[in-house]
């Protein structure tokens, strides 16, 4: 069984206190746990994919201009990688294993090549981690499902805004999809 970690949105404008679109202290929470979750996996020999919001300064187009405010601009400090997972990557941003996605929806699947990479390197099931659990963790579950790869999701390394949707996307995840939820 071949595995990718999928690293979602981890990034300062959704997880420091003054972040754009912050879900504060339940992503700070997990800090951490992320970072550890990465290492682990990367020391086993998984491939790590950093699967990033990235929005164009003005784009009125985009359908989330109206429901979220400004976040994750491009070329902006918002979306650097928050806490140690920011160490992680720039130790091993040139390895082969260690890639940067840029995303523009919700699911990491969405207008990438991620299906594309992951096929290419024979990998069959995705671990997810990362921000918002009922949000972009959710709608990659949701997109690797209909895809055929199989899911895990590190509990303690996924977070919401709050702890009713972070539940409710679990449930979700586990009930609807299939995915094994891992403490």
């Amino acid at each position: 069984m071949t595995k990718a970690l999928i690293s979602i949105d981890y990034t300062y404008d959704f997880v420091a206190d003054d972040g754009k679109l912050t879900a504060g202290a339940p992503a700070q929470a997990i800090s951490e746990r992320i970072a550890q979750v990465t290492q682990a996996a990367y020391d086993k020999g998984d491939y790590i994919f950093f699967a990033i919001d990235g929005h164009d300064e003005g784009d009125t187009f985009h359908p989330e201009t109206k429901l979220f405010p400004p976040h994750n601009i491009k070329g902006t400090s918002g979306r650097h990688l928050y806490g140690p997972l920011a160490d992680f990557y720039q130790d091993h941003q040139k390895d082969n294993r260690v890639f940067w996605l840029d995303k523009r929806h919700y699911s990491a699947f969405s207008g990438t090549d991620l299906d594309i990479r992951l096929r290419e390197r024979g990998v069959n099931t995705v671990v997810l981690t990362g921000v918002l659990t009922d949000i972009c963790v959710l709608h990659t579950a949701i997109d690797a499902y209909n895809l055929g790869y199989q899911i895990e999701v590190i509990k303690s390394a996924v977070a919401s805004l709050n702890e009713e949707n972070h539940q409710f996307a679990l449930s979700h995840l586990q009930n609807v999809l299939g995915a094994t939820i891992i403490e």
